[in-house]
């Protein structure tokens, strides 16, 4: 868990640099930075999309993923967590701290894509962090310019990084069978595409309830799973 204690450590490190920053940034330049942010999280959305390889992957885990975050209500859980905190932290002009926004941005853009998945089981399965303290030298300028950004929310993604990360390492053992090389690809699509819709919604173009699709990031193995399964009878579907 080294390497995940570093990651998260860094993580948080770089929120609290980017949120003192933000204090003095006065909303006109705030507001530029932050549709600059959403561009560029719609290009990172993009690339990775790239990564998959098998569009029935990504529509069956984005489906069961919306279900079931639409059941469990995650984004009105986090809104309803970023009002709570918008009472407790607003300033004196009233600007709104958005919890859901900032957590979900960086939650994504900090463990979606190979590095994460790959370097989590080097970490659990031979030791070897070097990946994960690479991934956490990129976090912690990243976070450092989302927190400016985004506020508040995204220094709660640390906690994102620590379970998400650290039950990768922990279950490292169990988890290698199912995350293939075709899983990660397909993970990689999938959480692109929310990235995508985080992009789109930080540019004010879009409105999506991302949080809620967050559980097709779960699904993706077990559906890339059954598709090789089902692949080996029906050759269509490999």
């Amino acid at each position: 868990m080294v390497g995940v204690v570093v990651n998260v450590s860094t993580v948080l490190l770089g929120s609290f640099i980017g949120l003192v920053f933000k204090k003095g940034i006065s909303k006109k330049y705030s507001d530029a930075v932050m549709t600059g942010i959403g561009l560029c999280t719609v290009l990172i959305g993009v690339q990775g999309m790239l990564k998959g390889e098998n569009v029935l992957v990504a529509i069956i885990s984005m489906v069961l993923g919306a279900i079931a975050g639409t059941a469990l209500d995650i984004d009105g859980k986090l809104n309803g967590a970023g009002d709570f905190l918008s009472r407790k932290l607003k300033k004196g002009n009233g600007d709104k701290v958005s919890l859901s926004e900032g957590f979900v941005t960086a939650s994504l853009l900090f463990c979606v894509g190979a590095m994460t998945i790959v370097g989590s089981l080097n970490s659990g399965l031979k030791g070897d962090h070097s990946m994960i303290f690479t991934k956490s030298v990129l976090d912690f300028f990243s976070s450092m310019m989302l927190s400016a950004s985004l506020g508040i929310g995204v220094p709660f993604a640390a906690l994102f990084v620590l379970v998400f990360q650290g039950g990768i390492v922990l279950l490292a053992g169990v988890l290698e069978p199912i995350l293939s090389a075709a899983a990660v690809a397909e993970t990689t699509c999938v959480g692109s595409l929310m990235i995508l819709s985080l992009g789109l919604n930080l540019t004010g173009i879009g409105k999506f309830k991302v949080a809620n699709y967050l559980p097709a990031l779960l699904f993706v193995p077990f559906v890339c799973y059954l598709f090789e399964f089902l692949g080996r009878y029906i050759p269509a579907l490999s």
